[in-house]
């Protein structure tokens, strides 16, 4: 009973470092959806491991009706983890979390078919996935990595590494630390790309604006002062 509410004073604790809007234990204990759904993920887990599948799989889905967040009774998670809001996180069966990892809405840790055994990924320590990210399949999220919002991660990611696009890819390695709360200013190579179309349009808009110009001087020029009439113009 010790080693339980030890866990759970340190699951209240997380919630205040790394959630600004928290203004009390009272608060935190009866509001945070996603803390609920751990505490009662390790109830379920209990009965899994004790081949209580059937309980198990009964109390997560009362977990998910009452928090939005659906967690796999056979999901292992590590100390310390804090679920944001929480709406659509989906963690599979095979899944393995380690300590001090920070998931946000929307976050799907799922496989990629029908494969048996291990199926789902296992994510390090420190670990930051940010809203609506996909990590689908058997393989190692690193160690003090940052998957970016609404990427989608098909393959192992080293340490240190900062992920975003649809595919998922390297975009910072072994570089200055991103604060690990600030998922909103991470590069975007879509939002990139965008940019770039917008700058061509504009340069493209200049370069007609200057041909248009060009094409009603050589006609001002073509045009007779004295009888009126215009001149044969090339057209272009």
């Amino acid at each position: 009973m010790g080693r339980i509410l030890q866990r759970m004073r340190s699951d209240i604790q997380t919630v205040f470092e790394n959630d600004p809007a928290a203004r009390s234990r009272f608060e935190v204990i009866f509001t945070y959806s996603g803390l609920h759904a751990i505490w009662m993920h390790r109830i379920a887990h209990r009965l899994y491991r004790r081949k209580w599948h059937t309980f198990a799989r009964i109390i997560s889905q009362f977990s998910r009706f009452i928090t939005g967040i659906e967690i796999h009774p056979g999901a292992k998670l590590g100390d310390r983890l804090f679920i944001d809001h929480g709406m659509g996180v989906v963690i599979g069966e095979t899944c393995e979390i380690g300590h001090n990892v920070v998931i946000y809405q929307g976050v799907t840790l799922g496989g990629t078919g029908k494969e048996r055994g291990k199926r789902h990924p296992t994510v390090g320590n420190n670990v930051v996935i940010a809203s609506g990210a996909k990590v689908l399949g058997s393989f190692r999220i690193g160690d003090n990595s940052n998957i970016g919002a609404n990427s989608v991660v098909l393959r192992e990611v080293p340490a240190n590494c900062t992920v975003v696009g649809i595919p998922g890819r390297i975009v910072k390695r072994d570089g200055m630390r991103i604060d690990r709360l600030n998922h909103a200013h991470l590069p975007d190579p879509m939002i990139d790309m965008v940019r770039s179309l917008e700058d061509e349009i504009h340069r493209l808009y200049d370069e007609l604006k200057t041909l248009r110009k060009a094409y009603e001087d050589l006609r001002k020029d073509n045009t007779d002062p004295n009888s009126g009439q215009s001149k044969e113009v090339i057209r272009v």
